[in-house]
């Protein structure tokens, strides 16, 4: 092909081959600025696209698995509460008890105790009762309510804790006397600190439970940042290095467009030639 030609200008074509490529540079990089993630679909880079969209699949999954977490933690927090009032409402009714022991049946002053300890008595199973949470209550009377709270995005996992009746019909707390008068025999007492012991115990193990609850919430909350951290490190795009490149592009932009003008300045070259031959 001539080097002069006004057919084919070469060079012009090259400059605009250079300007599209600058284009086309520029839109990736004014993507990246205005998104602020170097691979933000699968035609960036598939590969890393791919490998993202999984992590952030777990993180969704870690997500549901923390709601688990907090919605069985409230439940255990709530039995744990109801079952604290219990036992301070034993001791009460043991400290009843034993100043009822002082007064003949007869005596109105053994009646009035009795009264008392009466009320404490359905007040645990007023306590019982509100011990529920989203229709699930882990201390209810005949009961069958427990937690399975997810403890992993597999769903293989979970942690456990289980139902307790702490009714006064319960198997903790059927021994204790039904009241001051006739009820309370020789081993009230004894039958007294028997079911204080066993509710404890099982205040115990809902403690033990909320407290499993609460250890593995904080380490799903790690595992989570920890993903969200790798996904921002694979898409994620550099700021300060992503301006510094727009610049040098658009330097190169208005290079490119010199260049064009240069190009299509030579047919106008050419025709002067012709001119001055004219003359």
């Amino acid at each position: 092909m001539p080097l002069n030609s006004i057919n084919t200008n070469v060079g012009a074509m090259q400059a605009l081959q250079v300007f599209n490529a600058i284009n086309a540079e520029m839109a990736v990089v004014q993507r990246r600025i205005s998104t602020g993630l170097k691979v933000s679909s699968v035609k960036d880079n598939p590969a890393i696209w791919a490998i993202a969209q999984n992590q952030r699949s777990e993180v969704r999954g870690l997500e549901a698995v923390k709601t688990s977490l907090n919605r069985s933690r409230g439940i255990v927090d709530v039995a744990m509460a109801a079952g604290e009032s219990i036992s301070e409402l034993l001791i009460e009714m043991k400290a009843k008890a034993l100043a009822a022991s002082d007064y003949d049946l007869a005596d109105p002053a053994r009646q009035a105790l009795n009264d008392d300890y009466l009320a404490l008595r359905r007040q645990i199973d007023r306590v019982v009762r509100n011990a529920e949470v989203n229709g699930i209550n882990l201390l209810s009377a005949g009961g069958t309510d427990r937690i399975r709270a997810l403890a992993d995005t597999k769903a293989q996992s979970t942690i456990d804790v289980d139902h307790v009746d702490l009714s006064t019909t319960g198997s903790i707390l059927s021994g204790l006397p039904a009241d001051l008068m006739g009820g309370l025999g020789p081993n009230g007492m004894d039958d007294i600190n028997t079911a204080m012991r066993g509710v404890n115990a099982a205040i115990g193990k809902l403690g033990t439970g909320s407290k499993a609850l609460e250890s593995h919430l904080k380490f799903v909350e790690k595992q989570q940042d920890a993903l969200e951290a790798a996904i921002g490190n694979l898409v994620d795009a550099d700021l300060a290095k992503e301006s510094a490149r727009l610049q040098s592009l658009q330097v190169r932009q208005q290079l490119a467009i010199v260049a064009m003008q240069i190009a299509n300045r030579q047919p106008s070259i050419l025709l002067q030639l012709f001119q001055s031959y004219r003359r």
